[in-house]
């Protein structure tokens, strides 16, 4: 097994030292505060164009913020879903992600704000994604983004929403998708893999965590194994290409790797970028960890390609 980056563990030492409990052991409240305390960056990439808006979905107003660094030039956009297994999470909290896409990519990215469980289990959080995902290609014109090359992309329980979107769209002739980005995806409910085994523990993600957040996603067996929930399980035919991002210390880096194999054993156009040294999350801490600086270049070249 490849060593933690000694940057990143520095980097994981002091996010620990921050008195970070693991989620599973506190009320759903806290840890979303803990969770914007700790993970929403201090300091920013300076972004030219920054909007929040929101949207009409179908649950109420989804609420959402544009990022575009040069809005003179008509550009690709992505529509971005931040981590947190569908239960924490915040715009701020993926900001620092989302700023470094849109100026590394040259790329507009609509961040979006979905609701969360277990207030709003499955189907929610993804009726809240594929609407966003239709009123940024309505609307592309209005941010100078192409409309014509509109990706998805997500971090963690959002990779999943991002892959449930281009399922979605491919089964009930929605918009045309350019690319699915799907960064450190949970992909499926089954938590006996040996990732899980190896790195249930964290850093950064445990399996304690990834079974609670799965609880509050899903109200029953039935809503776990739906295909749009476990996206592992469905038909991956036909779909957008698609960058697959795994860690070598994520309990997640299975079922990243099987979703990315499912995709090529059935034609659709992958790239698996795999990184053994680093854990859950790493992309949030470009700035400290040269290698997870240099995985988002990585990303920001398959968004600019798209």
């Amino acid at each position: 097994m490849t060593a933690l980056d000694p940057e990143l563990a520095a980097a994981i030492e002091a996010i620990e030292a921050a008195g970070v409990p693991e989620w599973h052991r506190l009320s759903v409240a806290s840890a979303r505060r803990v969770e914007d305390d700790v993970f929403t960056p201090d300091e920013r990439r300076d972004v030219a164009f920054v909007r929040d808006l929101s949207l009409s979905g179908p649950g109420g107003d989804v609420p959402v913020r544009i990022y575009h660094d040069d809005p003179d030039r008509p550009a690709p956009m992505v529509v971005f879903y931040h981590g947190g297994g569908w239960t924490l999470g915040t715009l701020d909290s993926i900001g620092g992600v989302c700023r470094e896409l849109a100026a590394r990519a040259g790329c507009v990215v609509v961040s979006v704000d979905y609701r969360l469980a277990p207030e709003h289990p499955f189907p929610a959080p993804l009726d809240d994604a594929y609407a966003a995902l239709e009123w940024t290609v309505e609307t592309a014109d209005a941010f100078g983004g192409d409309p014509e090359h509109v990706s998805v992309a997500g971090t963690s329980a959002g990779g999943n929403l991002a892959a449930a979107v281009a399922l979605r769209a491919r089964d009930f002739d929605g918009p045309e998708i350019a690319a699915q980005h799907l960064l450190y995806p949970m992909t499926d409910r089954d938590t006996t893999r040996p990732s899980y085994e190896e790195h249930g523990d964290g850093p950064l993600l445990t399996r304690a965590a990834v079974e609670w957040f799965w609880e509050h996603y899903c109200r029953s067996p039935v809503d776990a194994a739906n295909p749009y929930a476990s996206v592992l399980r469905a038909d991956h035919a036909d779909l957008p290409p698609a960058t697959v991002v795994t860690a070598g210390h994520d309990p997640l880096r299975d079922e990243g790797r099987a979703y990315a194999d499912a995709l090529d054993d059935a034609g659709t156009p992958v790239e698996h970028r795999h990184y053994p040294s680093m854990a859950h999350g790493f992309l949030s801490l470009a700035d400290d960890v040269a290698v997870a600086d240099d995985a988002l270049d990585a990303v920001a070249a398959r968004v600019r390609s798209s």
